[in-house]
């Protein structure tokens, strides 16, 4: 992912003016280390720091109309450019860069032009003839991307808060799949699916149709002309972007230049039930894996750094972020630019544990669409930021708009889940790819129960992150801290140690509310705790705290399957009793 930062209208067309603006650039440079642009037209600066994955040799940006009177800057990807170069024959493109397509669609379409991207973006385009600009950001927010208003009466866009916090009067999140014009000085909703508005769909389910529509997603995503690879845990998500990658990798124009063979990554605690699922994955797959190991004071000695780059004191999102930033690292050190990872399936097809104790339906789906509409300020903010602080892509083909739209039109009755009918979470997902004669993947991994990826890499992780916030808080400081965080109280000591480090770098108000809040058990919404009354008096993110769902839960009384107290691989425990799948 690239950084971009843009200062318009701030009144001062200096050099002195020039070189600030460079300089707060390059608070974004890790975003993109190979290659810094900056583009001015009177008093607007127009900056990006570029991670070349699509024509490294001369997709530098900003990018240009043929007579340099449109420039934008673009973090992203359009998977359908070529199809839209086609469109627009008329026109003369200096580049091979996907994302050139947007100066030459503005010429011909005004800002109308948006929804016929099929890809991920944060851009702001700048029209020299009359001064004016516009900003936008792709439908679900996959690309992180900020807002803020100066005393001087300028508008600051940034890809990061780090970029505009400090010269700022107010800034906020860009929301997502929205469109920012100066002509109107207001957000204007370009992408608006049925399911936005949560009205409960009624199609079908066709196996055969959701698959064909991931494999679409997962195939539009080998777009690379850089060394890449698969994020994978081991569970049901990324093992099927891996399988489905795997698949249709031969044929792509990074395995000639690169060898047929499909990368493959993982972290975790050694013996943790991500590494050991996931390796045996890899040699399903025949992919090449490498595989991290981690300690805890590793994870606990990165905090600091994290919660610089992932600009959130959000508890469940520092610790997944802590290990894929890790990760990261070290991705990156083998020289690969670009992965794809398998965020998003659980918000799509509720696959968080608490799930199982939806009452109906009609809520089921509700929450589905609560879950997706908040995912920029969580797995997508995690997922892109992480990465990104070490000069890595990511991209999510379950967050593809058209999978997204595919995936939502199901009528929700097939995604509840269902003991009684032998449904575990995410059923119609492992459902559709549950192929006898050509399997995806074996068949415990395909039915293998979620666990949350802070959990998955080792549950100890969790468990030491609290001591050293213990040993960081003390029980003097917890019991001042809704008069020290009027906002979002911290309610636990993890949570006000984060809390401490995050406003150190980021103490205006404005970084503060950036950051959700609100009670939460497993990953749920504030909403959702209503299913169950236990939930109340559990509330942590972790999918141990879904009491009577998950099978290493913090407290559980199983009833003994088969002889055994422990439920077997095929099983789920639902309200304490271990049914088979």
């Amino acid at each position: 992912m690239c950084g971009i930062l843009a200062v318009l209208g701030c009144g001062d067309e200096s050099q002195g003016k020039r070189v600030h603006v460079l300089e707060l650039s390059r608070r974004l440079k890790h975003r993109g280390p190979d290659w810094s642009g900056l583009h001015q037209v009177a008093d607007n600066y127009l900056c990006h720091q570029r991670l070349a994955i699509i024509d490294p040799a001369s997709g530098d940006q900003p990018l240009y109309n043929e007579d340099k009177s449109v420039a934008v800057a673009v973090n992203g990807e359009i998977y359908n450019h070529e199809e839209l170069r086609e469109r627009l024959s008329g026109h003369r493109f200096r580049t091979g860069s996907d994302c050139e397509v947007i100066a030459h669609l503005y010429e011909e379409h005004g800002e109308s032009f948006i929804d016929m991207l099929d890809g991920v973006f944060s851009f702001v385009l700048l029209d020299a003839r009359d001064h004016s600009f516009i900003a936008a950001r792709d439908a679900i927010g996959v690309t992180s991307l900020y807002i803020g208003w100066g005393i001087d009466g300028s508008v600051w866009i940034s890809s990061e808060m780090k970029g505009l916090n400090d010269d700022c009067e107010h800034f906020e999140i860009f929301p997502p799949g929205n469109l920012y014009s100066s002509k109107e000085k207001c957000f204007k909703r370009w992408y608006n699916p049925p399911w936005f508005s949560e009205v409960i769909p009624s199609v079908p389910y066709d196996p055969l149709r959701l698959r064909s529509a991931f494999e679409k997603a997962v195939i539009k995503r080998l777009m690379t002309d850089v060394p890449f690879g698969v994020l994978l845990s081991g569970g049901l998500d990324s093992s099927l972007v891996a399988a489905v990658a795997a698949r249709h990798f031969a044929g792509t124009k990074a395995a000639k230049r690169w060898g047929t063979r499909l990368h493959s990554f993982c972290v975790g605690l050694e013996g943790s039930p991500d590494l050991k699922a996931a390796k045996e994955v890899a040699d399903h797959l025949g992919t090449v894996h490498h595989e991290f190991n981690f300690t805890v004071q590793d994870g606990i000695d990165a905090i600091e750094d994290v919660i610089y780059h992932i600009e959130t004191y959000d508890v469940t999102t520092i610790r997944a972020s802590t290990l894929m930033f890790q990760m990261s690292r070290k991705i990156k050190a083998l020289g690969v630019k670009m992965v794809i990872s398998g965020e998003g399936a659980d918000e799509i097809f509720g696959g968080y544990l608490y799930f199982h104790k939806a009452p109906n339906k009609e809520e089921f789906h509700q929450e589905t669409c609560r879950k997706i509409k908040a995912l920029h300020q969580y797995d997508c903010l995690r997922a892109n930021k992480a990465t990104s602080a070490w000069g890595l892509e990511v991209r999510v083909p379950f967050l593809d708009k058209e999978f997204i739209d595919e995936a939502m039109s199901i009528d929700p009755e097939w995604k509840m889940i269902r003991p009684d009918l032998g449904r575990i979470e995410k059923w119609i997902l492992r459902k559709a790819f549950d192929d006898e004669e050509k399997p995806f993947l074996p068949k415990h991994i395909l039915y293998r129960q979620k666990e949350q990826f802070s959990d998955g890499v080792g549950y100890s992780w969790i468990d030491g992150l609290k001591d050293h916030a213990a040993s960081n808080v003390s029980d003097k400081m917890m019991s001042n801290a809704k008069f020290i965080y009027p906002h979002n109280t911290p309610t636990t000591k993890e949570a006000y140690y984060y809390r401490m480090i995050f406003e150190r770098y980021f103490p205006q108000s404005s970084a503060i509310l950036t950051v959700p809040g609100g009670p939460s058990v497993a990953c749920s919404t504030a909403k959702a705790i209503e299913w169950d009354a236990q939930w109340s008096g559990n509330l942590d993110p972790s999918g141990r705290a879904a009491l009577g769902v998950h099978l290493s839960a913090y407290e559980q009384d199983t009833i003994a399957v088969g002889g055994s107290n422990k439920p077997g691989p095929m099983e789920t425990v639902v309200n304490g009793v271990a049914i088979e799948s």
